[in-house]
């Protein structure tokens, strides 16, 4: 499933500008024309499409529009799991789940003063604090597999043990998935959890990183906006439920099957309040930074039975085909390093990973 790279672990510096996006060289006096004439816009835009580079594939979304997703537990009958999930998965790539877990305090982590937020959960991309000084948010992405520290005046047993039902819950939804989809179910050492807890405003998404399930929780029942595959959307909360968004490298896994998400959902403005903030919590199943990532898709079998006239046994005539693979292979520690610093939603980063 998720492979070791044969090479060495890159090494890559810190950006100085994490928001850095591709940019379009600087306009030439030829397109500098009087806006005023509408032949003139024209020309202008025409002029300036041109001069983008051949390798810059936008991918922009579409409007804005509103749904209630599909509400899905783990605990009905496999008949109607199936059919609702594949329906969920290949039409929209997020949908409700049931769940039971107790949400976690998190004031504790936001109360401390920033050195010792920097000090105790220092930047080793993706973990650690981060800060967004344009927008005031703050998050701290956590790993309790390898954090095992104690930490005066911080609660951190209540996100472990939310970590792990969290856990739990999202493995079970990638067996069902891999079921349902028909691609190889991994096992957890083959998957990596981060627990992101963000604190931002409603205007930017924060720090986006591939997995291949999410899931996210808010303290109650908010809107929340989600940069899907068919365009942005905005979504209600629902009690006792989590927000699932299928991601990257479930798309990639299904050999395009899959909808996907492209990062972490971000937190609607209430009652038209720019200024409302929200603590949010998402859980992400990823991969390990060593993963190589390629498609897993089912072979398509053709079974198509006839009668031995002679025996008068039934005769199975299994021509097994291999469906034509969508996405090249890629080293995930790259693909994460470069969708995290750029925060590439506009550009589709699994695009140029397409055959």
């Amino acid at each position: 499933m998720a492979s070791s790279s044969a090479e060495e672990p890159h090494h890559h510096s810190h950006e100085s500008n994490p928001y850095a996006t591709t940019a379009a060289p600087p306009p030439t006096p030829s397109i500098h024309t009087n806006l005023d004439s509408s032949n003139s816009t024209s020309e202008a835009l025409s002029a300036l499409l041109h001069r983008l580079p051949p390798t810059l594939s936008l991918s922009l979304p579409s409007r804005r529009s509103s749904t209630n997703p599909p509400l899905l537990s783990l605990s009905d009958p496999n008949p109607i799991l199936h059919t609702n999930l594949l329906s969920a998965s290949t039409k929209l790539g997020f949908f409700h789940l049931k769940h039971q877990a107790t949400y976690p305090t998190t004031d504790s982590l936001f109360k401390l003063p920033n050195h010792k937020k920097q000090l105790l959960f220092p930047d080793n991309w993706p973990l650690g604090y981060d800060e967004d000084d344009d927008d005031h948010g703050e998050s701290f992405c956590l790993d309790f597999s390898s954090f095992t520290n104690k930490i005066d005046d911080l609660d951190l047993d209540s996100l472990r043990e939310f970590t792990r039902e969290m856990e739990t819950l999202g493995l079970k939804l990638i067996r069902e998935l891999a079921s349902v989809i028909g691609f190889e179910n991994p096992t957890p050492k083959e998957l990596r959890s981060l627990l992101w807890i963000a604190d931002n405003g409603t205007s930017k998404p924060g720090r986006v990183y591939p997995y291949v399930v999410g899931l996210h929780f808010v303290p109650r029942c908010q809107k929340s906006s989600l940069c899907s595959d068919s365009g942005w959307v905005n979504v209600s909360g629902k009690e006792d439920y989590a927000l699932i968004t299928l991601g990257d490298i479930a798309q990639v896994w299904s050999n395009g099957r899959l909808k996907k998400v492209r990062g972490r959902p971000m937190p609607c403005s209430d009652d038209g309040h720019e200024d409302s903030r929200y603590v949010t919590m998402s859980l992400l199943i990823t991969l390990p930074v060593e993963s190589t990532v390629f498609p897993l898709p089912a072979p398509k079998v053709a079974i198509k039975t006839d009668v031995d006239e002679e025996n008068g046994d039934d005769v199975q005539d299994s021509d097994t085909t291999e469906p034509e693979v969508l996405f090249h292979s890629f080293p995930f520690e790259d693909y994460a390093w470069r969708v995290y610093h750029e925060r590439l939603l506009l550009k589709d980063p699994l695009l140029r990973y397409r055959i």
